[in-house]
């Protein structure tokens, strides 16, 4: 039950640190933090977290993550579902919160117009992509931005790795990972925090969560099997 609601908290930090900054401070005019302040909070989450818990879970915080390495063979699969839970139930209760914040605002009147991209911090395609690109963009952008990521994932945390690092590479990878693609999706390559956002955007954005669990886990199964059949050295040090 420790794991499992390491894996909740930790979801919840990463949605409510990340998402929150897309909606509390990237679009004030003259002092908000932009698409890279918001992709540098939502690695400060992971760092943090990793930290925080993920001595006791494992610090998924990620459906998709979670997937990669039971096909990295890091993660035993009878545990996949009640992860996968915690981890949704996690993101979906701090996008509740955020809801419940961003609907209390005295100063701007409050409405999710979900026909805009980037509505509550919703990651879309198509209409609902911050600069218009397809269904085809989006996957490939969400599928190849997760398989890297389990590649660093399953690199940084390896035997063989410098241990004392291994949080701040995530973080800084899942940094990267969306510097590169706000434009594109607003970043998902994960389904738990796509989901609790589609929630509470509502409108086209639930019709279109499909790709944000699809993608990612897409990603990451192919990205922990290429670390696991690639990459990984053998228990004495040498490649495989």
């Amino acid at each position: 039950m420790r794991n499992y609601l390491a894996e909740f908290f930790g979801t919840f930090w990463l949605v409510f640190g990340g998402c929150g900054s897309a909606l509390f401070a990237a679009g004030i005019p003259g002092l908000g933090i932009g698409y890279a302040g918001v992709a540098l909070a939502f690695g400060l989450t992971v760092v943090t977290m990793a930290y925080g818990v993920g001595h006791i879970s494992g610090g998924h915080f990620n459906p998709a993550v979670s997937f990669g390495l039971v096909a990295a063979g890091r993660f035993p699969a009878r545990q996949l579902i009640p992860y996968i839970i915690s981890q949704v139930l996690g993101a979906v209760a701090a996008a509740a919160v955020l809801y419940l914040i961003v609907s209390n605002n005295t100063t701007t009147p409050f409405a999710i117009d979900n026909t805009k991209a980037g509505a509550f911090a919703a990651n879309g395609y198509g209409d609902l992509s911050p600069h218009g690109y397809t269904l085809i963009a989006a996957f490939v952008a969400e599928f190849v931005l997760t398989a890297f990521f389990l590649i660093v994932i399953c690199g940084a945390s390896d035997k063989f790795s410098s241990k004392g690092f291994t949080g701040l590479a995530i973080g800084l990878c899942l940094t990267l990972i969306h510097l590169i693609s706000i434009p594109i999706t607003n970043t998902s390559v994960n389904p738990a925090r796509s989901t609790s956002q589609a929630l509470f955007a509502g409108g086209a954005y639930l019709p279109q969560l499909w790709l944000f669990w699809v993608a990612p886990i897409a990603g990451g199964i192919v990205g922990g099997l290429i670390y696991k059949y690639l990459l990984e050295l053998s228990p004495d040090g040498q490649a495989n």
